[in-house]
């Protein structure tokens, strides 16, 4: 049997999704120095300027950092909402969550250095700009196997976590979302690596198909929400 250690609480975080982690664990607050860390190594080459050009530069990273921070955030958000459903800690848990920080820093100065490049029009040449789409692609595919991996866990175990329908409903749609966001970065990296020079740019057009793709999903796993709640057999668990 597996060994979890999860955290009931009686306090609704979340909707229709009971937060079986409650307190702050040890794992957590790593995991938040981590990014905090991350954060720094974003900012952490920014001078003050001395000449109004020089600022009119650094208003460039600025803008650059504003980017990389919403989709660290974002990250941070996923992994805090994971630990407050589930509230495991199992060693298999800990070591996904090690990877993942792993990850992390692995993926923050690409993700600067995309940004940057973008916002200042920089050129590239066909080795240097297939590397960094590798790079950066592969970053991201990386931190989404993480939590594909995590949220199948959870489907794993759970009758053990006792997970209501509902429950069940939106930790597949977890396991779903990370899997497109998977799929979408292995098309990345694969664009970049076979692509001729020409269409090159089509491994960065990818990643416009993340707004589409949760728009849509949002929709669909809405639905099916609604109709789960509106069946006999739900009422009556209710």
């Amino acid at each position: 049997m597996i060994r979890n250690r999860v955290i009931r609480s009686h306090t609704v975080g979340e909707a229709g999704f009971r937060w079986r982690g409650s307190e702050v664990t040890r794992l957590e607050g790593f995991t938040d120095a981590v990014f905090a860390f991350a954060v720094t190594l974003l900012v952490v080459s920014l001078e003050v300027p001395k000449t109004f050009p020089e600022l009119m530069q650094a208003m460039h990273g600025f803008v650059a950092f504003g980017f990389c921070f919403a989709l660290l955030a974002n990250v941070w958000y996923q992994h805090y909402r994971y630990f407050r459903r589930y509230g495991l800690e199992n060693p298999w848990t800990v070591a996904l969550n090690c990877a993942l920080l792993f990850f992390v820093l692995f993926y923050v100065y690409p993700l600067k250095f995309l940004f940057i490049a973008a916002l200042s029009r920089a050129q590239f040449g066909e080795h240097d700009a297939r590397t960094l789409y590798s790079i950066f692609s592969f970053g991201f595919a990386a931190v989404s196997a993480v939590f594909l991996l995590l949220y199948q866990h959870a489907w794993q175990i759970r009758t053990e976590l006792a997970l209501s329908a509902v429950e069940q409903l939106r930790t597949r749609r977890g396991l779903i979302d990370h899997a497109a966001m998977l799929l979408l970065g292995a098309s990345s990296l694969l664009a970049a690596r076979v692509l001729p020079p020409t269409w090159l740019a089509v491994a960065g057009s990818i990643y416009l198909l993340i707004p589409v793709y949760y728009t849509l999903a949002g929709m669909v796993w809405r639905r099916r929400e609604e109709r789960l709640l509106a069946s006999p057999e739900q009422e009556s668990a209710d």
